[in-house]
């Protein structure tokens, strides 16, 4: 159909030319935020035209105002039960922005239909600022004065120049759909929006991505940090009539996962803008009390904290940018084999490495290394995460204690009586070797309660009260009874203890020591019998002199 500007002129005169409006969805949470306005041609015979098809021709008759006034004055008129924080996006052309009375349209218009001019956004593309800037920059800087917000549409594909965004005080980037529609089959397209989302996050600008398709392309943009996104997977263009049922309709909820080059990847927070999960790493690398350092895929430092350079005994000047060979080409051939297997994607925890020393009298240090792939949205392998922990004196410390446990178990072991520890309830906690030497027993079938195995059974009772009272009463302990060898044969013994106490002035363990005293019992025996026969002999003597 041949669209001339006397089709044009009837078009708008019949007020054929009518708002349709796209949802605007915050990706984080599905929560609506408003809509863009979009114009459409209701033709009586050919159905909808989209503008393309006859916006030049309106824009060459000089009707653009007209056109622009008609279709924002039916939306606003159809926006104005909508809830006070859903915003109306509007598309301004470059030919507008020369437009002196642009600023006057959108105030009247607003005006008329009692619309509050906060809740517009007026979209421009970056062509629109090549031909006349100063005229636009005018022009906008009215606009915003009003309270519109200000967004750059189509950012990335036209005279992308960074003056823009720093004269005309914009409020918000949009993401161009052939950047988003590619998204999950790019790395390019991924890494574009990534760098244009990292710049509205440094110049705190809103990032809105347009022409999302699908769940999985609004998880991607979402992980790769936009905040704003719309598309057909939110909702097709409206007409006015049926835009309450969007306003009402349940929120979309996100599932954070993606699948890029084959790998399913999964959000690990929607809570968290990348640029908060940046900081939020950045302080838990300052803070961290174990050394960290992220390594690109050749092997250079791109992150560390001071701990890290700490431990490896330099500094973080001298080490950023620099290859871990020719940092440390001492120790590289140690870190080699690791650093390999995890670029190839393993990750590998607490392995203990000792290195030598820097320099000539150097101890050797002694750390704990674990390494991590670092790997992008698509699950590629982009560096490696490393962490290390210097256990040199925990290593040195358990040297000395087990140097002095053995000593001490040596000292025990030589000890010709049989030392023993007890805890409170009476449990034997340790035993010398000469016990086994002893009785035959095991160390190990003595602890706990298994000496009172050993003890002869007319014993039994007699040692275990013993025993009770002297912890009851915190006293030291000092008594004899027999422990029935394994042979079968019995042999009295002598245990006596001291009890230790903690803080509190509780019993905290016993340490005492058992000797043989077999042969001691039969000495006290033989003496006792050999007093009882001397004492019948001078009994006999002195009778038989009183009768003589």
């Amino acid at each position: 159909m041949l669209i001339t500007r006397k089709v044009v002129e009837g078009v708008l005169e019949r007020g054929e030319v009518v708002p349709f409006f796209q949802p605007l969805r915050e990706l984080r949470s599905g929560r609506l935020l408003g809509f863009e306005l979009l114009a459409r041609w209701q033709h009586p015979e050919l159905g909808s035209i989209l503008p393309h098809s006859f916006i030049e021709t309106i824009e060459r008759s000089g009707l653009l105002a007209e056109l622009t006034r008609q279709v924002l004055s039916k939306a606003l008129r159809a926006s104005a039960d909508l809830p006070d924080p859903l915003r109306l996006a509007v598309n301004i052309s470059p030919s507008q922005l020369k437009d002196p009375g642009l600023c006057c349209l959108i105030a009247d218009t607003a005006a008329e239909m009692n619309f509050s001019v906060r809740r517009l956004s007026i979209e421009i593309t970056e062509t629109a600022l090549v031909d006349d800037f100063e005229s636009a920059r005018k022009n906008l800087g009215s606009v915003k004065e009003l309270g519109c917000r200000l967004l750059l549409d189509d950012f990335g594909t036209g005279y992308s120049n960074l003056r823009h965004l720093q004269k005309l005080g914009f409020n918000g980037l949009k993401i161009d759909r052939s950047f988003v529609s590619d998204v999950l089959h790019s790395r390019d397209s991924r890494k574009i929006v990534a760098a244009i989302v990292g710049l509205g996050q440094s110049l705190n600008l809103t990032t809105i991505a347009e022409g999302i398709e699908c769940e999985e392309q609004a998880s991607l943009m979402l992980y790769l940090g936009c905040d704003v996104g719309q598309g057909w997977h939110y909702g097709r263009p409206t007409p006015a009539a049926k835009i309450g049922e969007v306003v009402h309709a349940p929120q979309p909820k996100l599932s954070a996962k993606w699948s890029v080059a084959g790998n399913d990847q999964h959000l690990a927070s929607l809570e968290a803008s990348p640029t908060q999960r940046v900081a939020h790493l950045q302080a838990i690398y300052d803070g961290a009390p174990v050394g960290l350092c992220l390594l690109s895929r050749d092997l250079r430092y791109l992150n560390l904290n001071q701990h890290f350079a700490e431990i490896n005994k330099t500094s973080a000047s001298d080490m950023i940018g620099q290859t871990v060979e020719s940092v440390f080409p001492r120790w590289f051939p140690l870190y080699e084999p690791y650093l390999k297997r995890a670029l190839a994607g393993e990750a590998l925890s607490g392995l203990e490495v000792t290195r030598p020393g820097l320099v000539p009298g150097d101890v050797d240090q002694t750390i704990l290394i674990s390494y991590s792939p670092a790997r992008d949205e698509a699950g590629e392998v982009i560096g490696i995460s490393m962490a290390l922990v210097d256990i040199t004196l925990r290593k040195q410390d358990e040297t000395a204690l087990r140097s002095s446990e053995e000593r001490f178990r040596t000292l025990i072991d030589r000890n010709p009586q049989t030392p023993w520890i007890f805890d409170r309830d009476g449990n034997v906690l340790d035993v010398g070797v000469q016990w086994e030497r002893l009785t035959g027993y095991t160390r190990e079938t003595t602890l706990a309660s298994g000496y009172l195995e050993t003890i002869y059974a007319a014993d039994r009772e007699r040692v275990v009260s013993y025993v009770r009272d002297a912890i009851a009463h915190k006293t030291d302990m000092d008594i004899e009874w027999r422990v029935v060898l394994k042979s079968g044969e019995t042999c009295w013994v002598r245990s006596r203890g001291s009890a230790v106490f903690d803080e509190a002035g509780e019993v905290y363990r016993y340490y005492g020591s058992t000797e043989d005293i077999d042969e001691l019992v039969r000495l006290r025996r033989y003496k006792a019998q050999f007093e009882r026969t001397r004492t019948v002999s001078l009994g006999v003597a002195q009778l038989q002199a009183r009768l003589s």
